[in-house]
């Protein structure tokens, strides 16, 4: 089942006169259960990809349909709720707010839910043991290490049961071994949980640690083949 469909998606800057091209007619089917990495050059369009993806910007022209339905037009608020409960975002900055603990980093997406607080407090507690840090529960960020730290981000993006898990460069400041725990973690979230996963990465080794890899290029994707 076709996921998530673009388009003909372009995407277009001004500076004045000045017109720059990031994304050139791209078309792309991302079916559910994909595991899809998306890689190329600095500057090439992919994180103006990965922006359209995740609904956190608009094309200039083209449709991005979501299960069948064009999303490309919807006001903001539609988006947002969108956002919040079809996708989950992972971030190379980890993104977790310093002075709370992994329970409540992990819970922040439910506060804009209808989510009773008791039973935020049970589906946080659930997806960090999913993750492997139920030890870690009142810890703060700065007492994790790297991994631990994208582990609770991963297990926030988890929260909401989103269908698709966005990851921006997931293992960009993590060393190997940790880096290498988190595609473990997000392989193992594909196969059981039948997640569909988006893999950012300019890692063309990384990239190849996907199902299925996409090569962008000038703003246009030049190869689409399994991994």
């Amino acid at each position: 089942m076709v996921l998530l469909h673009l388009k003909g998606i372009t995407k277009s800057y001004f500076s004045g006169e000045t017109r720059f091209d990031a994304l050139r007619g791209v078309d792309l089917k991302i079916n559910e259960g994909d595991f899809l990495s998306i890689t190329g050059p600095s500057g090439t369009g992919k994180s103006t990809l990965m922006h359209i993806i995740g609904l956190l910007d608009n094309p200039t022209t083209g449709e991005i349909l979501l299960e069948g339905q064009d999303v490309s037009k919807l006001k903001e608020n539609e988006l947002a709720t969108i956002r919040n409960v079809t996708l989950g975002f992972v971030f190379q900055q980890f993104n977790l707010l310093p002075k709370t603990s992994s329970l409540d980093n992990v819970i922040l997406p439910l506060l804009y839910s209808d989510v009773p607080l008791g039973k935020r407090t049970d589906m946080g507690l659930a997806m960090l043991k999913k993750v492997g840090l139920e030890d870690k529960v009142k810890n703060f960020p700065s007492q994790l290490f790297g991994g631990q730290q994208q582990r609770v981000a991963i297990a926030r993006a988890l929260v909401n049961n989103p269908k698709i898990i966005l990851a921006d460069e997931p293992t960009g400041n993590l060393d190997s071994k940790s880096g290498q725990e988190v595609m473990e973690l997000l392989h193992k979230l594909n196969k059981e949980d039948k997640r569909t996963v988006i893999l950012v990465t300019h890692d063309m080794e990384i990239a190849k640690k996907a199902k299925r890899m996409v090569v962008i290029k000038d703003g246009q994707i030049i190869q689409d083949k399994k991994c």
